[in-house]
């Protein structure tokens, strides 16, 4: 990964917008972000903006709160608002929208372990009519529309009751939809559930799937256990995230059944580039940046969120690798590390490669899993697993491993912003999350941008979203990250007894991602491609452009860079966009110009690809130079003052070299200029002379 920083800067100008986002960007990144507009809620910490659709220029979000579907008129992308809303019968999870306007609601019964329902609607029709319902299984958590509308999936995830006196079947389930904008019914529901994997099934589980805890029910411990958490779909089959199991289910949805669970196995955080900062206090209650590698310690991916793309005629699959424990009653599976050896837990094996390693300033805070690691007797951990891998994968659908950002969402997060990174979402702090699981990946959406596809991926915790091109699905590449998250604000310390409870969190910004939608070009009302993201902690639901540098443009205000300061140059509307256009947008290539490593690692940089990356002072003379030329880059057109010369060297008032003859027409046009005045002069002496004579 390569990132120089560029932060913006400027007064808000919408609701919900920051003054200054962070932004970091790789040098020649052919993609940015920026900030349109939201809808607020006003609701802080209420999960009241989660998963988003859209059909024509309305947004519909999940609010879990109201337990609606909020509807949002967002033909004005810079001023979304709110005309309606859709309830049902039970709490709104998830919603998919075909193309035709068929939407599809996932309601969890207000009992979460007894079935729910799917309720589908009309999203051509203003009030969004309500067509009818179906019932599935327990706790619909995700639903979404096969590619060719044939079909309704949904992820039933069976999750235990809070006491786990009880824990129904974990299930995916298939609905066949009608051809016509019309509910399914009750015979076009069918059920895929993980039966054949009991121990008297018909198939094997594989070594390496996670099945553990209490069954308080007692019987069909497997699909009690395992847990449907997001789908996706591929060449007729449907993949199913089983986080807590760390595993992908695969789903034949002509046959309706579960074909096979792939284990995904573990990341190693012993392997250079694979480093985490694993501490909230390194060191001694004084947290700073320390991303590190640590041979022993494991991350088990545990995906959230899953998509996919085809690249070179084969499929792949993404993964958001957030990690997931399980606390439901006295069962918990989850210890930090100093603890292991107390309360009835092993504990770190003497000669295990960690055990110089388990103060608080290194593993001691970390939580890790209790079920994995342990000796063959049990009576020590040989190695530690955490919860999470901190990053995204690409794998095949075969669940092999093709590619892992390895440590890029740390190492770049703290590059954009040290002073808050591993923060939480409800307050601003530093290291907050990095004894959990950092910057917590979650949300994941694909999308493709002029010719290239990229993954979106949203940190719920420290917040903001990080752009990966995929065009090599071996080598993905950093784009671009941006975050509109006012870190000076601390809703959770300062809400309670603010005069302003809602102008404060509207001043914090975006907080939480939990979902993406990506609009084409096609698609979004600004006619280039865009995001929708519902914001759980800030109860905002948020777009994003995403500009296309390969086109030439992009609106400067949106774009979040203030780079090269084009636009100080341009008193009129037509100059700043091409400023911009020349200028403004090479402020990715880091307009710091600080060559030093700023992650904040304790010296072991090979958890990076590339390494950081600042714009040097060549690139920066270049680019003034570029805009000067152009006519964009007048007195004050750069922030640091213009160059010109290609090895950058002459200084901020080389402005006055315009004044200079600089070619060889130059100097014969000075030269005629001058020789005309000499004989004019001439010619008026001669003439005063003979007049005087006379």
């Amino acid at each position: 990964m390569s990132a120089g920083l560029t932060v913006a800067g400027g007064t808000p100008a919408r609701a919900g917008e920051v003054p200054e986002p962070i932004t970091t960007s790789a040098p020649g990144a052919q993609v940015e972000l920026g900030y349109l507009g939201a809808y607020e809620t006003g609701q802080f910490d209420e999960s009241a903006a989660e998963i988003t659709a859209v059909h024509g220029d309305t947004v519909y979000t999940v609010n879990a709160q109201a337990a609606t579907v909020d509807i949002i008129d967002a033909s004005d992308p810079k001023n979304p608002v709110k005309v309606g809303e859709i309830t049902g019968t039970g709490v709104a999870n998830s919603i998919a929208i075909r193309e035709d306007g068929l939407g599809v609601i996932a309601l969890e019964d207000k009992d979460k372990t007894k079935p729910g329902s799917l309720m589908f609607f009309d999203a051509r029709t203003a009030s969004a009519t309500v067509l009818g319902t179906v019932s599935v299984g327990s706790l619909p958590d995700m639903v979404t529309i096969t590619p060719d509308g044939a079909q309704a999936l949904v992820a039933n995830e069976g999750e235990p009751a809070d006491d786990f006196s009880t824990d129904p079947e974990g299930s995916v389930g298939i609905v066949d939809l009608p051809a016509e904008v019309a509910a399914p019914t009750e015979a076009d529901v069918r059920t895929a559930d993980f039966r054949e994997f009991e121990e008297d099934g018909s198939k094997t589980m594989p070594d390496g799937v996670r099945v553990f805890g209490p069954n308080p029910d007692g019987d069909l411990p497997v699909s009690r256990n395992l847990e449907p958490e997001y789908i996706t779909v591929a060449g007729g089959r449907a993949y199913a995230t089983l986080q807590e199991a760390n595993a992908i289910a695969v789903v034949d949805i002509a046959a309706g059944e579960v074909e096979r669970i792939t284990p995904l196995g573990y990341k190693d955080h012993g392997q250079a580039g694979n480093g985490l900062d694993p501490s909230d206090r390194d060191p001694k209650d004084a947290p700073t940046v320390n991303i590190g590698t640590y041979p022993g310690l494991k991350g088990a991916y545990m995906p959230d969120t899953i998509s996919t793309f085809s690249a070179g005629g084969t499929d792949y699959l993404v993964t958001a690798n957030e990690g997931d424990s399980r606390e439901w009653g006295d069962f918990v599976d989850a210890a930090r590390v100093k603890d292991l050896g107390e309360d009835g837990l092993a504990p770190v094996c003497e000669t295990s490669p960690l055990a110089d390693s388990l103060g608080d300033d290194r593993l001691g805070r970390l939580n890790v899993i209790t079920d994995l690691g342990l000796s063959e007797d049990d009576s020590c951990y040989e190695e530690l697993y955490s919860f999470g891998a901190r990053s995204f994968s690409i794998w095949t659908t075969d669940g092999k491993l093709v590619a892992d950002s390895g440590d890029e969402f740390e190492q770049l997060t703290a590059e954009a912003n040290p002073d808050f990174f591993n923060s939480n979402h409800s307050e601003s702090n530093l290291e907050g999350r990095s004894d959990d699981k950092g910057p917590e990946p979650e949300a994941l959406t694909i999308g493709q941008v002029g010719e290239t596809t990229y993954a979106f991926v949203g940190f719920e915790r420290v917040g903001g979203i990080a752009v990966y091109d995929l065009s090599d699905p071996q080598e993905p590449e950093f784009a671009t990250y941006f975050n509109n998250r006012d870190f000076s604000v601390s809703v959770e310390d300062e809400i309670e007894g603010a005069s302003d409870p809602a102008g404060l969190l509207s001043k914090a910004g975006d907080l939480g991602p939990e979902g993406i939608t990506f609009l084409s070009a096609g698609e979004s009302p600004t006619g280039e491609a865009a995001l929708v993201v519902g914001n759980e902690v800030s109860g905002t639901t948020s777009l994003y452009s995403v500009i296309d540098l390969t086109a030439g443009g992009g609106d400067d205000s949106d774009a979040g860079a203030e780079a090269d300061g084009g636009a100080e140059a341009g008193a009129d509307a037509g100059a700043g966009d091409d400023a911009d256009a020349e200028a403004g947008n090479d402020a990715n290539a880091g307009a710091d110009a600080d060559d030093t490593d700023s992650r904040g690692s304790d010296g072991n940089d090979s958890g990076s690809k590339g390494g950081t990356a600042s714009a040097s002072s060549e690139a920066s003379a270049k680019d003034a130079a570029s805009a000067d030329a152009k006519g964009n880059g007048t007195k004050g057109g750069s922030s640091g003052g213009s160059a010109s010369g290609p090895d950058g060297s002459a200084g901020a008032d080389d402005e006055n070299a315009g004044s200079l003859p600089r070619t060889g027409a130059d100097l014969g046009q000075y030269l005629l200029i001058g020789g005309v005045a000499v004989a004019l002069i001439a010619l008026g002496v001669i003439a005063f002379l003979v007049t005087r004579r006379r």
